[in-house]
């Protein structure tokens, strides 16, 4: 099963601020919903700690990330594999910067794919789910970057 997400904000701050600020999982990781802990292994590596829960199936999963591709300031785009409570997920995480004359505008996309028993279990309740933190994660960065 796949989730594709993607939208764009805009926030009173230079690009160079954003992208520091996006580009460093020691920031933005906490603002994850049911974000449970980090373990950072290199600049570019790092493993994320949630708590999943969809109906009756709830757990932790821990997705190893990889900062892929980081272009000071317009660009940091992330990929990771992880397990969660019967599946397998992979996940991709984009944001490009673009200047505007009162700040910055951020364009973000993102894809989740699921594998596993999870979905058969879980099957429409995903999507609503994913998009529900998305927009948490979201949220909470603007308010982070504002």
């Amino acid at each position: 099963m796949a989730i594709r997400l993607s939208g764009e904000f805009e926030v009173r701050r230079k690009p160079e601020e954003v992208y520091d600020f996006l580009s460093d999982p020691q920031k933005f990781a906490p603002l994850l919903p049911d974000y449970r802990g980090m373990t950072q292994q290199d600049a570019t590596h790092f493993t994320l700690r949630v708590e999943v829960g969809i109906s009756y199936i709830k757990g932790m999963a821990e997705m190893k990330m990889h900062l892929e591709e980081a272009e000071r300031p317009k660009r940091a785009r992330y990929r990771g594999q992880g397990s969660v409570a019967g599946g397998n997920v992979s996940v991709t995480a984009g944001f490009d910067l673009r200047p505007t004359d009162s700040g910055t505008v951020v364009a973000w996309a993102g894809e989740s794919l699921i594998f596993g028993r999870l979905t058969s279990i879980a099957g429409g309740l995903l999507e609503p789910l994913g998009k529900k933190n998305v927009q948490r994660l979201i949220d909470g960065l603007r308010a982070a970057l504002e």
